[in-house]
């Protein structure tokens, strides 16, 4: 069963990983695109105001892989 709003939907179950695995990756996308595009908002309201860009703001967060192979840096 998956709810959508007030309905529940009888799915399977492979089926309905799928669709939320596909639902996150659109999510990660639109988030994606919403930071960057914060990222140059910010930096035009920084420049308007005559202050400096501000350090480390640019920067990307780690994926899961890099995240993994940090924390196995740190521990050996």
């Amino acid at each position: 069963m998956v709810c959508f709003g007030n309905m529940f939907i009888k799915m399977s179950h492979p089926q309905t990983k799928e669709m939320i695995e596909k639902d996150q990756a659109h999510l990660d996308k639109e988030i994606e695109k919403l930071r960057k595009q914060l990222k140059v908002k910010v930096n035009r309201l920084f420049e308007a105001q005559g202050k400096p860009e501000l350090k480390g703001f640019n920067l990307n967060p780690l994926n899961q892989d890099e995240l993994k192979a940090l924390k196995i840096i740190l521990k050996g």
